[in-house]
């Protein structure tokens, strides 16, 4: 090479030309481009030189360069392609230059060497600079390429463009494949450990780092996203929506219910008046209470729980749905259903002033509170009232004349605590409060534990202790619930702790874990031989197992669930109702925190519960006016049941971080 060659090479990815000034050593070159820049270049280095040209000035470059340009244009080899295709001779620049221009003078030779090197569709290149014409089916599969590639750049162009649009205020309509890239971005958020293949490219493309936070504000500034987005929610696999072929399913066993396989076996309680206590929220109603004073003077108490069961046949695609859900979900924003709305609040509701389909446990006490008789039966009844716990405590106060029945019930549940207890259950009196959303208010409310609610809840205990016994005097498989018999603190350590939630929360350490098995066993907790939930229907999906297995058996036709059947079915929804209770967990620990990101300066009344990690100084307080338990770092020394007063230092929900300080009076130095 001589001294004022033009040189071709890549700098940095760029195409650059530059003049050979000088040699360097025994094989490098010193060039100087056209902004005079001086680079060091190896033979190896140099992608092409211009033969025939020699320049003495950087300023020829630029010159050469404008002279260059107007014949750069790419459609000019198809024809060069068509005339060569047949002919498999290789080609190189100075006869592409003659065939294109029909000039071989360093500025057309220079062009198509370009063209040649830029081609990624008709020719390639085979050694130094020669180049193949590819065969027809290469270049159509090429150019088909080509055309998939640039419709995609279109696209993410397009999608670029309405990002920028939506996040400048203008409303913005998203196509399939905007979706298809938010979901990818919605996939990072929820699984960072394992991003999506496509990830990089998109955050490439909106110039966004990838960090979890960034991507999970953009969802939220396009509105893909509400800022208090359920993450717990998307990641689980709970089905939020029934689909449309579920929802033709519902409309037609609402309007062609199915026959009643237990409507000649019925008994007529309409004539009994009927109980509904729920909360005011609650629209699934799914028990009832009545009294029946028999002739001979005695009390006879009627459970009655709502019939879903008549509407569907055990592995229909409503059982098999309803199997999958497992659970009704509560969760602040409100609650994902085992069955459709339509359905579950409708025919399959205890509604007040209609004739409803229910299962009636009838039970009359001894004088101790044990069972002394008791009878299951399919009924209709027809509701009387309906009312909210706040009702029943008031009507419980106010001894309301010709409302006797309510007292009555209420006495019959007092006697069955006491029974209970006299039985070995285990009392556990733990604050619980709900979160609710209302709108953009967050609040929390302390569930009050009134005589209304032990009337309600004791009644469902004893529906689930008649199931269990009639399940067990006939051996049949249900979902029987269990606890094995906890070892408790001894009495001289208790008494040592306040009553109270301190106390409480001592015995509740100690409490196994309920079992659930196809056979009965004890429930230590509730002081049962046996025990089995029956009362949710609507809204847990073991208690519509027990209705299938009792109903099949009160009729006298085969159990639609074996033993080895049920136990499979029970296997599975074990995992599902998990899932379904870390859910509510997780959402409402989210919104608790979101409670009091919004209430940082207030004070708050609190109990020290335990120590969690002493060394650590980790302990477990309660705060009283809202029942909730947090964890706290205590860099004292406390007593367990001390009252203290404690303020919210940092919180963030989305990371679930929350640190809390007490509060030091000036009296107590």
């Amino acid at each position: 090479m001589e001294k004022g060659t033009l040189v071709e090479f890549l700098h940095n990815g760029e195409r650059r030309l530059a003049i050979a000034d000088r040699p360097e050593g025994k094989k490098h070159w010193i060039a100087i481009d056209s902004r005079t820049q001086a680079h060091t270049l190896h033979p190896r280095d140099i992608t092409y030189e211009v033969a025939g040209m020699s320049c003495k000035q950087p300023t020829e470059i630029e010159k050469f360069q404008n002279q260059v340009a107007p014949n750069l244009d790419p459609d000019s080899l198809e024809v060069a392609w068509e005339m060569l295709v047949e002919d498999g001779e290789l080609v190189d620049p100075p006869m592409l230059a003659d065939l294109l221009y029909s000039d071989r003078t360093p500025v057309f030779c220079y062009a198509a060497h370009v063209l040649l090197s830029e081609d990624k569709i008709y020719f390639k290149n085979k050694k130094e600079d020669k180049y193949e014409a590819r065969s027809r089916t290469q270049v159509t599969e090429l150019q088909h390429q080509a055309t998939v590639k640039d419709q995609k750049g279109q696209e993410q162009q397009g999608f670029i463009d309405r990002v920028q649009q939506q996040l400048a205020g203008t409303a913005v309509e998203w196509l399939d494949t905007d979706k298809q890239r938010l979901e990818v971005l919605e996939k990072y958020v929820l699984n960072p450990d394992l991003p999506p293949s496509k990830l990089g490219e998109y955050l490439k493309a909106l110039n966004l780092s990838q960090t979890q936070p960034s991507v999970f504000n953009l969802l939220v500034d396009l509105g893909w996203w509400s800022i208090h987005e359920n993450l717990h929610l998307r990641r689980s696999q709970a089905p939020v929506h029934f689909s449309n072929q579920m929802q033709t399913v519902a409309h037609e066993l609402l309007t062609n219910p199915p026959v009643d396989l237990d409507l000649a076996h019925r008994l007529d309680l309409t004539h009994h008046k009927v109980y509904t206590i729920d909360d005011e929220s609650t629209q699934e109603i799914d028990d009832g209470l009545s009294l029946e004073v028999l002739p001979d003077g005695r009390n006879k108490l009627w459970i009655h729980i709502a019939d879903p069961t008549r509407l569907l046949s055990p592995e229909d695609r409503f059982d098999l749905e309803a199997r999958k859900r497992s659970v009704t979900i509560y969760l602040p924003t409100g609650m994902i259903p085992m069955f459709p709305p339509e359905l579950a609040t409708g025919p399959m509701s205890l509604r007040q002033g209609q004739e409803c389909c229910a299962i009636s446990f009838g039970v009359i006490l001894d004088p101790t509170g044990a069972v002394e008789e008791y009878e299951i039966t399919t009924s209709t009844i027809k509701p009387t009232y309906r009312l909210t716990y706040e009702d029943v405590e008031e009507m419980l106060q106010l001894r309301i004349p010709g409302e006797n029945e309510i007292e009555t019930i209420a006495t019959a549940s007092k006697l069955r605590t006491q029974w209970r207890l006299s039985q070995g259950s285990i009392n556990i009196n733990m604050p619980e409060s709900t979160v609710k959303i209302y709108g953009d208010e967050v609040s929390i409310e302390l569930i009050e534990d009134n005589r209304a609610r032990k009337l309600v809840a004791e009644m469902m205990i004893l529906a689930g202790e008649v199931a269990a016994k009639y399940g067990q005097d006939h051996n049949l498989p249900l979902p029987y619930r269990g606890q094995p018999q906890p070892e408790l603190p001894p009495e001289e350590e208790l008494i040592l702790i306040p009553v109270g939630p301190a106390r409480s929360c001592a015995v509740r350490r100690c409490m196994p874990r309920s079992e659930m098995s196809t056979s009965p066993s004890r429930h230590a907790g509730l002081g049962l031989n046996t025990y089995s939930q029956v009362t949710s229907p609507i809204r847990r999906y073991t208690d519509l197992i027990a209705h299938f297995q009792i109903k099949a058996h009160l009729r006298g036709d085969e159990l639609p669930f074996t033993v080895e059947r049920l136990q499979e079915v029970m296997l599975g929804l074990g995992t599902n109702i998990y899932e379904a209770n870390m859910l509510e967990r997780q959402t409402n620990r989210y919104w608790t925190l979101e409670y009091f990101n919004r209430s940082t300066e207030r004070e708050w009344d609190a109990i020290f519960l335990r120590w969690l990690r002493e060394d650590e100084s980790l302990a477990l307080i309660m705060i009283e006016d809202l029942g909730i338990e947090l964890a706290m770092k205590f860099p004292r020394w406390a007593d367990i049941g001390e009252r203290i007063q404690v303020q919210v230092v940092l919180v963030d929900p989305r990371q679930d971080i929350i640190h809390l300080r007490e509060i030091i009076s000036q009296s107590d130095g």
